[in-house]
């Protein structure tokens, strides 16, 4: 009947959405900063500082659009328990959003996932479900669903719960930055594939506004989206194990979109740890080890360009903050256990800056 009040749970959606929306009102844009290099002269590498968000990440922004989508879906009522699996960062923002709309959260976890990242989500009120196979964090996830949760399900539907076209989605925010510097129209954007929202949401932007900067997705050796990149293998899985968080995915993710990338760099752990120790020199604050695979594939793309004569800028995204991984990524001692030697990438990475050219360690003389 027209005219008729709203149910009492119509009313707590739109509550809910209400709060969502003063949350994101009350939060500011997060930095762009800029690097200049000796070895790169027309070459400045910008920066996009996500771990400034109130849950110190960029899955921030995804976890806000995935409670979104779930409310206007009807798919989240009140009191509902909420569920997802994730390897940190998302569970993190999605407890803290969780606690805003005073609901339970559940996190479905590897549990070799970074001790702070777990105290994070306790922290903040969350449960940790925390299983043995990575692989299995999908399954346990459905397991609560099917129990009457509601799975924001950040891997079947980041891609799709993001507004690609703009309302402040990241690529929007980067170039709206990038607007009154020198080069505004960046020849590269740099970032890695967890859900695959990311990579779809700028990939689908730059072509929305017709610019002609490319996507580079960087990704830790034999993940499955380094196999299955070339010939578009949604199949493909990882042929050996990394130790960076949040990327890296054992198999193909369903909202991976490839069509919309247009390069992939793998880079090796050990380097992508040593560019994270490298930025913490450059910025005097730590991030975590995908902002450091980031940062080689960005030196990469830099050698590249200065071999064919190019100039222009890279964007790169800081995905998330260095105090996550004090007990794995920043300790001598958990780096020595795991084989990792840092030391022969430093000084590759160190000279790079310098003189333009970037030689790994393992490299022929």
């Amino acid at each position: 009947m027209d005219g008729a009040p709203l149910t009492h749970a119509r009313a707590w959606v739109h509550d809910a959405i209400a709060l969502l929306e003063q949350e994101a009102t009350r939060s500011a844009d997060t930095h762009l900063l800029r690097l200049d290099f000796p070895g790169f002269p027309g070459i400045p590498f910008y920066l996009k500082d996500e771990a400034s968000h109130p849950t110190g990440s960029l899955k921030h922004r995804l976890a806000r659009s995935l409670f979104l989508y779930a409310l206007c879906n009807a798919r989240l009522s009140r009191g509902q328990t909420v569920v997802d699996a994730s390897s940190g960062s998302t569970a993190i923002s999605e407890a803290w959003f969780a606690r805003l709309l005073g609901l339970p959260f559940i996190a479905v976890m590897p549990a070799c996932t970074a001790p702070q990242k777990i105290a994070a989500v306790q922290a903040l009120g969350g449960v940790c479900d925390l299983v043995e196979d990575p692989l299995a964090v999908h399954a346990r996830a459905a397991e609560h669903a099917a129990n009457g949760a509601c799975h924001l399900d950040q891997f079947g539907l980041a891609e799709r719960a993001t507004d690609w076209r703009g309302n402040n989605n990241i690529a929007e925010s980067i170039l709206g930055q990038l607007r009154r510097e020198p080069q505004p129209v960046p020849a590269w954007i740099v970032c890695g594939v967890g859900t695959g929202g990311t990579s779809a949401t700028i990939g689908r932007y730059l072509r929305y506004r017709r610019l002609e900067t490319r996507l580079c997705v960087a990704e830790p050796a034999g993940s499955a989206y380094v196999h299955g990149w070339p010939t578009r293998n949604r199949d493909a899985v990882a042929s050996q194990p990394t130790l960076i968080e949040g990327i890296g995915r054992p198999r193909v993710e369903p909202g991976v979109l490839f069509e919309v990338v247009d390069a992939v760099i793998d880079v090796e752990d050990a380097a992508s740890i040593a560019a994270a120790l490298l930025l913490e020199d450059l910025l005097g604050a730590r991030y975590g080890g995908s902002s450091g695979t980031h940062f080689v594939a960005c030196l990469q793309l830099a050698v590249a360009m200065r071999e064919r004569g190019e100039t222009g800028s890279i964007v790169m995204l800081l995905c998330d903050c260095g105090s996550r991984y004090q007990q794995t990524l920043f300790d001598p001692g958990w780096r020595a256990a795991h084989g990792i030697d840092v030391a022969p990438w430093q000084q590759a990475l160190g000279a790079a800056l310098a003189a333009g050219r970037l030689t790994p360690p393992h490299a022929p003389a």
